[in-house]
């Protein structure tokens, strides 16, 4: 954790000219529904909807020639494809994203409209992350990580110096956790610069492969379930980066029902007219379980993105 911190804030210098500080806005309904101060850190407004582009920014900015020139490869089930594909786009790099077959097609499409090419594969988003690293020692070009990078965590991190710098006296911080890059970043950073606060993984129940590798006290296979927080799910790559990261700066693990997740999403489209993905849903139903406990304090809910297909968004909120 001490070696990533300074990889924070150099990035944090480093790529401020091409991201977006994204709001700490106060939520005034949310706040009088739960009784807590609750704050919104929205990385859904985010270059591509989402703070994936933090990491994806610091990565390519990091590249050598020789990797600029070969291109790189990447998985990906949305979010972090869109990013990486704008970011290198901006730094005329190329990119193949591997993407399981079973991904949203209009994501898939959001990722070309950004210069990628994709590559599809069968089964779930950890097995596109085995073929794209396969793929790219066969290939010889650098794979770049969704979270099983420094720099890629480091990027994401900034947001976390951001969050320091817009309040103090932050009592906790609810944060949906996949494979463990942006918190790692984000509790990084707190862990320094607010070190009171607390940092709260929150997972949804039907896909909680970190979080049952944190109980276990190692990484393991999980069988999941579907989930509206599908920007979460998927296994933890063995060996992953952010596993010995997340043991140390996540305080407190929670899992949400898939109910809970859609009553948040339905929720804050009624408080603050915000159309979330589900991943949102998770850390903002884990503030609102959790809301006796922080009475009249002060928390922030990382709306992490909102790259929801509008059919799932509108099955998700009308209870289908």
């Amino acid at each position: 954790m001490n070696s990533l911190y300074p990889l924070i804030t150099e990035a944090h210098m480093a790529i401020r000219p091409q991201v977006r500080t994204t709001p700490l806005d106060y939520s005034p309904l949310l706040s009088l529904i739960s009784g807590c101060q609750i704050y919104l850190k929205c990385e859904h407004l985010q270059h591509t909807g989402s703070f994936k582009f933090r990491g994806a920014v610091n990565k390519i900015r990091l590249l050598n020639e020789t990797s600029r020139q070969s291109g790189v490869i990447t998985a990906s089930t949305g979010n972090h494809g869109q990013a990486l594909a704008l970011a290198a786009r901006e730094a005329g790099v190329a990119v193949t994203v591997y993407a399981p077959a079973t991904a949203a097609q209009v994501k898939l499409d959001a990722i070309r409209a950004f210069g990628a090419d994709i590559e599809l594969v069968e089964g779930d988003a950890l097995a596109a992350e085995l073929e794209a690293s396969r793929q790219a020692g066969l290939q010889g070009k650098p794979f770049v990580s969704p979270y099983n990078d420094k720099y890629i965590i480091a990027g994401q991190g900034t947001a976390g110096i951001e969050i320091a710098e817009q309040i103090e006296g932050l009592d906790a911080v609810f944060i949906a956790v996949g494979g463990g890059g942006l918190i790692s970043g984000i509790g990084t950073a707190l862990k320094h610069l607010s070190p009171k606060t607390q940092i709260i993984g929150c997972w949804p129940a039907n896909a909680p492969s970190m979080y049952a590798s944190l109980k276990a006290g190692k990484i393991i296979e999980v069988e999941e379930q579907e989930t509206l927080s599908d920007g979460t799910a998927g296994g933890v790559e063995p060996g992953a980066i952010t596993f010995p990261v997340c043991q140390q700066v996540i305080d407190r693990c929670e899992l949400v029902s898939e109910q809970e997740i859609r009553d948040a999403m339905r929720l804050i489209a009624r408080t603050d007219r915000w159309m979330i993905e589900g991943a949102a849903g998770v850390a903002l139903a884990t503030a609102l379980r959790l809301a006796p406990e922080f009475q009249s304090k002060k928390v922030a809910v990382v709306l992490c993105g909102k790259n929801i297909v509008l059919e799932k968004y509108i099955n998700a909120v009308s209870g289908e």
